[in-house]
């Protein structure tokens, strides 16, 4: 009996496109700015952001902030930050990830980011 279900199960797994493995990624921010930024973190892989939608998280202190992301294992994200109420003072990928940057983004490998100061 097994032996008649396993070409079943074979053809199954072939069919069936395979799921990205989910990891995560921890992004560390401190912002040394005098005003409050606002943070976001945009994928290149995918059309995704986070904290999603028209959100964003606010820093309001100069202390280090932890941003754990759930995303798919090999997955480039891009940090982007700004100015609150000024899109044209920003840092990494800026307001809607609209910017380019050379050391912005990183990979999503179940790891963590240096602290990324923005000054």
């Amino acid at each position: 009996m097994f032996a008649s279900t396993l070409p079943f199960a074979l053809l199954l797994a072939l069919l069936l496109p395979a799921a990205a493995s989910a990891e995560t990624l921890t992004f560390s921010v401190r912002s040394f700015h005098k005003n409050q930024v606002d943070v976001a973190f945009y994928s290149q892989s995918r059309s995704h952001s986070w904290p999603g939608g028209d959100k964003v998280w606010v820093i309001k202190d100069y202390e280090v902030h932890d941003y754990r992301l759930n995303c798919n294992k090999g997955e480039k994200i891009c940090y982007g930050a700004w100015v609150r109420g000024s899109s044209s003072s920003y840092w990494g990928a800026g307001r809607g990830g609209r910017q380019s940057c050379k050391s912005c983004c990183f990979t999503c490998n179940g790891g963590e980011t240096p602290v990324i100061n923005l000054r």
